[in-house]
């Protein structure tokens, strides 16, 4: 008997056909893609590809690891694929690997990757004859979304909102798609991505209004809705994100308590965007597919800020003659700090 047999006498072997021969693309390998791929390898799909540095092209399923995620302590109570000798390693990888004990006779290759990396276009997309998103990134949803109904490629959107789960098939001209109705944007943001890997004026407003405004003025708005997300404490990176911020708020503490003597503009100034910046880009792997910070020291600012400004944008707002809305340079960014 094959391995096959019940699934043909369940819902035929034309349709068991289909299944081993169809393209299909599953982003996210957390909570939901554990499950999703344990479900796709039991049910007869024999190519799958989970994406990662590999450059191996396979037809069949293939698994996008978004964010470039590792496995934490915390996920193993519900990521079942994952066990205690793999924290540390990539969610993508070692899921895998563990896919391949259910059913040894898959191919799977995997990429730990970013969905929204550059080279995932719209033709890549068309490559597949359906995409299932296991995703709890509402940015990452909204970019799978919009690339299928570009590629006009079948959608099956699953999430989770607290104890709830949702699952929606979305088929352009068919059907409602993930942004056809409004989705509320997050008021709180993870501390990681404000910290470290801010991407919006949104972010740096965040880190600045609740975190820097109150450790330089003693006035933090710690009942703000827009604050720092600390609802999972619980994850380890989100714990030592949260370890290091206290460890940076010492250090600035340290630099506040002589501030009415001289330079000390400078030290805060060097302490924010040098020593700090320094320490987040000897992170190697945050930056191998994003663009890494640029550290500044204040009399480099000051002193040589012909040479630094020429990587920043100072064009004025098209068509705005208001002095408000002319873009600051940098020289006059940091004296303005400084003051």
């Amino acid at each position: 008997m094959s391995r096959e047999s019940h699934l043909e006498t369940t819902i035929g072997k034309s349709l068991v056909n289909t299944i081993a021969e169809a393209k299909v693309l599953m982003v996210g390998a957390g909570g939901i893609g554990c499950e999703l791929l344990k479900n796709l390898v039991m049910s007869g799909f024999k190519n799958i590809e989970v994406t990662g540095e590999s450059t191996i092209a396979l037809t069949g399923i293939f698994i996008v690891k978004i964010d470039l995620d590792t496995i934490d302590l915390s996920n193993l109570n519900r990521q079942f694929l994952f066990q205690k000798q793999h924290i540390k390693k990539s969610k993508a990888h070692i899921a895998r690997t563990s896919a391949l004990a259910f059913n040894p006779n898959v191919n799977i290759v995997s990429r730990h990757q970013n969905i929204k990396e550059q080279e995932f276009t719209v033709d890549w997309f068309k490559g597949f004859d359906l995409v299932m998103n296991a995703l709890d990134n509402l940015d990452a949803r909204r970019h799978v979304n919009k690339m299928c109904l570009a590629a006009n490629v079948p959608l099956i959107e699953s999430g989770t909102a607290g104890y709830l789960g949702q699952v929606t098939a979305i088929q352009k001209d068919k059907t409602e798609c993930f942004d056809c109705q409004p989705k509320e944007t997050p008021k709180t943001f993870p501390v990681c991505t404000i910290r470290s890997t801010p991407s919006t004026p949104i972010h740096c407003i965040v880190w600045a209004k609740s975190y820097l405004f109150g450790l330089l003025f003693g006035n933090a708005e710690d009942d703000d809705d827009e604050v720092l997300s600390k609802e999972e404490s619980n994850d380890d990176e989100t714990a030592k994100e949260l370890a290091a911020l206290a460890a940076e708020s010492q250090a600035l503490k340290e630099i506040l308590a002589s501030s009415d003597s001289e330079g000390f503009a400078k030290r805060v100034f060097d302490k924010v965007y040098h020593t700090d910046i320094q320490r987040l880009r000897s992170m190697e792997d945050m930056w191998k597919t994003r663009k890494a910070p640029t550290p500044l020291k204040y009399d480099e600012v000051i002193n040589q800020v012909d040479d630094l400004s020429t990587t920043m944008d100072t064009t004025p707002v098209e068509g705005s003659t208001i002095k408000d809305q002319r873009v600051w340079t940098l020289q006059e960014t940091a004296q303005t700090f400084a003051d």
